[in-house]
């Protein structure tokens, strides 16, 4: 049996509510999960983020790798005790890194080489190293290697690069020294085009009894909204219903109750605190830059209704002055709040999906959440 395991719930649509059992602990569906690149969520505290009822958090390889590096990771017994953190960890392979990193990689059937953004030195990195690195990480959940090409890549290059993906998939299967103890997902690619998406799938079902879920990456990568809800649309309900969808990089609340109607279970995005961090924050009318002069006498929370700590604690001209006088309370306050913010979305969905009646949250959700201001 496999370390990560999905039970279904409850369906509403294609929208589902379910569980993921993973070796530190169970995750309610559908799941807005922080991301923590370098062992941290951006200016928050652990404690902070089981306040927050954070279920899952993310690291990521090839930060991880760089810093501190797998001698220390190792000696500390894995991310889970060197961050003190005793819940679900997901880890990104290092494969966004192949996209992001673009001007300073080269990609070969072998692997990718890389210059450190830190220092400058050559890196090459194989689907054998990036497995071997989340090994010693420990996390619960980990992803295969694979190549995400940018939104706008044409047809043959994307074929090309699903292809070269599915050969590394079965490279991270064949790798993977932790089956018993550490799941791994596949990441369905395919860009833009249908086709591609329904060929990449299939052929990552071959692995299907070593998988432990199915995630669709290469989207919110500077295709058109249009592009990216019309792949969800076709390719989010094929996905194995009895295995977890992940959406990776995606963190806007119009883009997570999207997916969430196409059948996916978990999101993750830098998004929220990187909002926080420049005084952009979540509110059920949109979202609003706590900096404005407007909110200098706004002795009101943030979000009405809004039962975060920080909304129950401090008021937007509190904030916006912390923010002025450039103090990093302000960063976090507004962080805290984003996160419970999108994770609070989730778990709101989830209670309609168990009801039968998400196209009604939906609906009545982006009625107030785009209403002309």
């Amino acid at each position: 049996m496999l370390p990560v395991n999905y039970k279904l719930e409850s369906r509403d649509g294609c929208a589902r509510a379910g569980v993921i059992s993973t070796p530190h602990g169970d995750i309610e569906t559908p799941v807005f999960m922080p991301v923590g690149t370098i062992a941290t969520v951006k200016t928050l505290s652990q404690e902070e983020l089981k306040n927050l009822d954070a279920q899952i958090i993310l690291g990521n390889t090839y930060h991880l790798f760089l810093r501190p590096g797998m001698e220390v990771m190792e000696a500390a017994g894995g991310l889970h005790k060197f961050m003190n953190w005793n819940r679900p960890i997901l880890t990104d392979s290092g494969g966004f890194q192949v996209f992001s990193l673009g001007h300073i990689r080269k990609i070969t059937e072998e692997g990718v080489e890389f210059t450190s953004h830190l220092d400058g030195r050559k890196i090459f990195m194989r689907p054998e190293d990036s497995i071997a690195i989340q090994n010693i990480i420990g996390s619960d959940i980990m992803m295969v290697f694979d190549e995400c090409p940018s939104g706008d890549s044409k047809y043959d290059y994307v074929k090309k690069s699903l292809n070269m993906t599915t050969r590394w998939a079965k490279r991270c299967v064949e790798s993977h020294s932790r089956k018993n103890e550490q799941g791994l997902f596949a990441i369905v690619q395919g860009g833009v085009f249908e086709d591609l998406r329904e060929e990449s799938l299939n052929q990552l079902k071959e692995l299907d009894e070593y998988i432990s879920g199915y995630a669709i990456g290469g989207l919110s990568v500077g295709e058109s909204k249009e592009d990216m809800y019309k792949i969800l649309e076709f390719i989010g309900p094929k996905l194995p219903e009895n295995k977890p969808h992940y959406l990776m990089g995606v963190g806007e609340p119009l883009d997570m109750l999207e997916a969430v109607e196409n059948g996916i279970d978990m999101m993750d995005c830098v998004h929220p605190t990187r909002l926080g961090r420049h005084g952009a924050v979540f509110t059920k009318d949109g979202r609003i830059i706590i900096k404005n002069k407007r909110f200098e006498k706004a002795f009101e929370p943030i979000d009405h209704g809004c039962e975060c700590w920080v909304c129950q604690n401090y008021t937007k001209a509190y904030i916006r002055h912390l923010f002025k006088a450039q103090e990093s309370l302000g960063q976090r306050l507004a962080s805290y709040h984003n996160l419970h913010f999108l994770m609070q979305l989730m778990r709101e969905a989830r209670v309609a999906i168990q009801k039968g009646k998400f196209q009604e949250f939906k609906k009545e959700f982006l009625s107030r959440y785009l209403a002309e201001k």
